[in-house]
Formats: structure tokens, sequence, C-alpha cells
């Protein structure tokens, strides 16, 4: 293979297949050594080429993309898989990453940016689209939230989540109907479970700003 970064393309349809192979063609350190229109005929043809990163299209006839870089990513291990996509919802985001993708990049990306985009992942990078990296960051924060909340029984949760409302001991108490000191142990429990010394620490921990 030639000096620079090599690209293979799989994008079913014509017109967005075509501006990109101009795009890769045209740009000075690109080689774009492969362009499939179908994850069956990428599927026979990348394994024999590895080349360095696959920008992927997901909704293909057939084989999606998604699946395509499941059954890729054990066969050519130095590839780095691109989503090239119109899809951004959390499904096909979280499956693409799971599959083996490292980057997700949005159909109505600028082409200087995609263009960034390859490189930075052929660098070690993890580009994204802004909405997808926030989803990403969102699923992380839901993550930390339900591992913490696992380690509480649902009253203590109940007595947390009033906590969180600025209810004071008593009102607890009236809330749940039960006793002042029963709301003090149930606080006492939660602080020495999440490993914490007060209400704020507590619900920092909890519900990360």
């Amino acid at each position: 293979m030639e000096a620079g970064i090599n690209v293979v393309i799989v994008e079913d349809t014509d017109v967005i297949r075509e501006s990109l192979s101009i795009l890769i063609q045209g740009t000075s350190g690109f080689n774009l050594t492969g362009i499939f229109s179908s994850a069956e005929e990428a599927l026979i043809q990348i394994p024999l080429h590895c080349p360095d990163v696959v920008l992927m299209d997901i909704g293909l006839p057939g084989i999606s993309g998604i699946e395509c870089i499941k059954q890729l990513f054990g066969k050519c291990p130095e590839v780095q898989f691109l989503i090239n996509t119109i899809f951004e919802d959390d499904d096909n985001v979280f499956e693409a990453l799971k599959a083996g993708a490292t980057g997700y990049i949005l159909k109505n990306t600028k082409p200087a940016q995609l263009m960034e985009a390859i490189t930075d992942l052929h660098n070690g990078g993890a580009p994204m689209s802004p909405q997808i990296a926030r989803k990403v960051i969102n699923a992380m924060h839901v993550n930390k939230v339900s591992n913490e909340m696992s380690l509480l029984s649902s009253r203590e949760i109940e007595v947390l989540q009033l906590l969180s409302k600025g209810f004071r001991y008593k009102e607890i108490a009236d809330q749940l109907n039960i006793s002042h000191g029963t709301v003090r142990t149930h606080i006492r429990n939660i602080y020495e479970k999440l490993q914490v010394q007060s209400r704020t620490d507590a619900l920092n921990k909890v519900y990360p700003r």
C-alpha cells in the first residue's frame, strides 16, 4: 500500500459513495483502496487488504454495517472502523460501538471535518459528532448512577430522593410514615454504603453533575 492513510468506503447510496470517493482521492495523505456497496462484498474483500480505516454506513442492504463490523473485527484487528451514517438513535450508536467501531460521524458532517475524523481515528482518537459524544457521556452518567443506586435498599433510595428535594429528617419521617430515629438510621447506612460523610457528598455521588 502507498504511504498515507488507506481508506475503504462501505456505502450503498451511489451519490454519497461517489462524493466520498472524490473527497478521499482528492485529499493529500489519503489513499482510497476499496469501495463497496454492500456488507457482503466488504466481508470478502476487506480481509484481503486490511486497510487503516473503514468508513462504514449502517443502513446497508442485506447485512447491516454494524453486523459487518462484528464479523470483520476479529479478522482485521488493526483496522479502525468509522461509522458514517444518518442514524443517531441510542440503539445504533451503542450497538456500533460494542461491535468494534471507534468513531461515529453523522453524514451531515462537513467534508473537512470528516477527513479530520479519519486522521484522528488513525492516530488513536475516537472522533464523534457532538450529539453522539453527548449521548455517550450521558450514558456513562446513567451507568454511574445505576451502580451507586444498586448499593442501596429501596427504602434507602426513597430517603435519598427526599433528601435531594430538600426535605428535613422529620419531613422524611412524615412522608414515609416512619420514626425520626429510623430516618437517621437509614441515612447513616446510606453514608456508610456510599462511603461519604454528608448529605451533599451522598447526593453528588449518586446524582453526578
